[in-house]
This record gives C-alpha cells, structure tokens and sequence, in this order.
C-alpha cells in the first residue's frame, strides 16, 4: 500500500520505436513513464537493437524495458501508456506497422487477464528475445505469470537478432 492507502502494483512495460530517431523517442519516454500520476519509474533497461518481427521491409526497431511502481488500475495505466504513444504520434495503420513509439504493459504484479483490450501478461513477450533480455536485464530472477522464467523463455529465443545499443 501507498502513504495514499491505495495499493501499489509492481508493472513491466516494453518500448520500442523505429522512427523519427528510435533511440531519442524511446529516452524521451522514459521521461514521460517517470512523470505518470500516483507512479514511479524504477529502473529502465539499457537500449537494444532488433530487427522488425511480422513485417520485414522497415527499419530495425531500438528496444528497452521499465519497470513501474504505479497506484494505476491496469486500465488507467493502459490509457495512460495510450496517450504517451499518442504524444509521439503513433499511427496504427496496420498490425506490425513501424512506429515512433510502441508502449505495451507485459506483467502486472501476477495478474493474468484476457480481454479485448487488454491482456496480461502479454501474451507474445515470451517469444520475442526483444522483450525478454531487456526484461532480464532490469529483473533477472522475473518469472511471467503462466509462462516461467525469463531466462529460461530467453534461451528458446536465441536465434533471434538482438544488440545491446547503450546503458
């Protein structure tokens, strides 16, 4: 619980860009995950490279993780992440389209979810080395909800191209 009375929710969010200068959108959003309401940034992974997943004709992708403490309900963190995107001029033209900026909530606390807009954990992060090392980074003994390890998901993605960029 918060001095507030309200509970507070350890959360993991994944960012990604790769337009309009990935590596400035994705540091620039870290600002912005620190200012939420009721929320405190906790640490951030250090940025990555990797190549695009689904559409392969568009610019490699930078990659990192944040871990939140926030008093947010999931949906209004989920907004919340909605509107930082939106700041940035995220477009969704069409599914794996390139981005200026990409937020997605992957764990919160052991919630485990599955509606229309919102599922948790992410059902996908466990299969994208792009999600997982940057997770591993920040939170190496991390276990997703239904899933294990994030070491041990990491191993069964080692095919997979990704690049420490900068601490």
């Amino acid at each position: 619980m918060s001095c507030s009375g309200r509970r507070v929710s350890q959360t993991f969010i994944a960012l990604g860009s790769n337009l309009d200068d990935p590596a400035f959108q994705v540091l620039r959003a870290f600002d912005e995950l620190a200012r939420l309401p009721s929320s405190r940034l906790l640490t951030h992974s250090s940025l990555y490279r990797s190549a695009p997943v689904g559409r392969l004709d568009q610019p490699d992708f930078i990659n990192a993780v944040a871990q939140v403490e926030t008093a947010l309900a999931p949906h209004d963190l989920l907004t919340a992440l909605l509107e930082i995107e939106h700041r940035h001029g995220r477009m969704r033209a069409y599914p794996n389209a390139p981005r200026t900026l990409d937020l997605d909530m992957l764990i919160y606390d052991d919630l485990q979810c599955d509606e229309r807009c919102l599922v948790l954990p992410h059902p996908r992060m466990h299969q994208r080395a792009f999600v997982l090392q940057p997770l591993l980074e920040i939170a190496p003994d991390c276990h997703i909800p239904g899933r294990g390890a994030v070491a041990e998901l990491l191993a069964a993605c080692a095919e997979q191209r990704i690049e420490r960029e900068h601490e």
